[in-house]
């Protein structure tokens, strides 16, 4: 008597199939917790234990993909002397409305100011 070797397989796929669809269920449930243990910042809008801004906090969770650690850019500009090359108001326009690739809203309006003159310091 000859076995079908097809059933094997089809019950592997059937249970990874399985098991895919109920661990991502568990992960839907918990992005948003997992959301907050990366970034407990995000939603506070950087606040430093001061209570204001935070400029280079704000930095490092949402501009340095793009402008890199030291500020020397990739895939969006180097900031190293954009404080030279940029008024301070020029800076607060780019970092609400963006311009060219980046996008507008990362820094919210009411910190503008002060991501602005946090990014003309930067040498």
């Amino acid at each position: 008597m000859k076995r079908n070797p097809i059933i094997p397989f089809w019950l592997i796929m059937v249970f990874g199939i399985g098991l895919m669809f109920f661990l991502s269920l568990e992960g839907i449930d918990n992005a948003k917790e997992m959301a907050e243990e990366e970034n407990p910042s995000a939603e506070t809008g950087e606040v430093a234990e001061g209570g204001k801004f935070d400029p280079e906090g704000h930095y490092k969770s949402s501009c340095i993909g793009c402008h890199g650690s030291s500020y020397e850019g990739g895939v969006g500009p180097s900031l190293v002397g954009v404080g030279e090359r940029l008024s301070q108001e020029e800076i607060q326009d780019i970092v609400v409305n963006g311009k060219g690739a980046m996008p507008p809203g990362l820094v919210p309006a009411e910190n503008a100011e002060a991501m602005a003159a946090w990014l003309a310091e930067i040498k």
